[in-house]
């Protein structure tokens, strides 16, 4: 099996920003999303952005002023992040996001883990690190924002199917298997080449964290925890820092 890594630098990377609906689209969508969470940003506010992709969120908040650190382990994707910041503040980092400690200068304002990223982390231990590590670094009132997908309740029959995304050279489906634990996701890539279709499949693990489990971790960790309806069927929660 291909590690989560390997998946996205390999198969996804490369169409990621077309998975996205293209790079202007995906920013717009990153930037409300921003807006609907009302951080209280002001200029040169250090922000984390793990998983930070190709910017969908790291690029909007550097307009809004802060200067933000983006992890990712793809290349791929820090790679687009290059391309799209222009001259904006944000440092582009290749790492695991549990490594995140490693590139802190200066205490954050808030970090981010949104768009699935928090379901990659290899086993529930690794989310409660993260976790942990956080709420270390985080000050008083510091923000921790999280996204992800429910995958607690599995889907079943022709539910497991998803259609992420086609046009008229390339079509991506989704399927999803489910063990105790995690859930496999397989993505089914068919494109147009000279010769005809052609089809690539790869697939990962991603953990079936409920909210419930997250929301008592952050709150036992010191947060003030907030859940929201995130954007593409998401759930979100904000959590504060409330230690002293």
């Amino acid at each position: 099996m291909t590690t989560t890594a390997e998946h996205y630098e390999h198969h996804l990377g490369p169409i990621y920003v077309w998975m996205a609906g293209g790079a202007d689209a995906a920013l717009q969508s990153g930037s409300a999303e921003i807006d609907a969470l009302n951080l209280p940003v002001t200029q040169g506010d250090v922000i984390l952005d793990l998983g930070a992709g190709f910017g969908m969120h790291a690029v909007p908040l550097a307009r809004r002023g802060a200067r933000v650190t983006a992890i990712d382990s793809s290349v791929e994707l820090l790679r687009t992040l290059a391309e799209l910041r222009g001259d904006l503040p944000i440092q582009a980092v290749n790492d695991d996001l549990l490594a995140f400690q490693n590139h802190i200068t200066e205490a954050p304002s808030a970090i981010l883990c949104m768009g699935d990223t928090i379901t990659h982390l290899p086993e529930f231990g690794a989310v409660e690190i993260l976790i942990e590590r956080v709420s270390a670094e985080l000050p008083p009132g510091g923000m921790f924002i999280i996204s992800f997908r429910d995958y607690s309740e599995p889907l079943i029959g022709e539910q497991r199917f998803i259609s992420v995304r086609s046009d008229e050279n390339r079509i991506l489906t989704c399927f999803l298997e489910y063990e105790p634990e995690a859930v496999l996701v397989h993505d089914i890539i068919h494109e147009r080449a000279p010769g005809g279709w052609q089809t690539r499949v790869s697939h990962y693990r991603k953990l079936r964290l409920s909210p419930q489990h997250l929301i008592t971790s952050l709150q036992s960790n010191g947060f003030n925890v907030r859940r929201e309806a995130g954007v593409r069927g998401m759930v979100r929660l904000v959590a504060q820092n409330i230690t002293q």
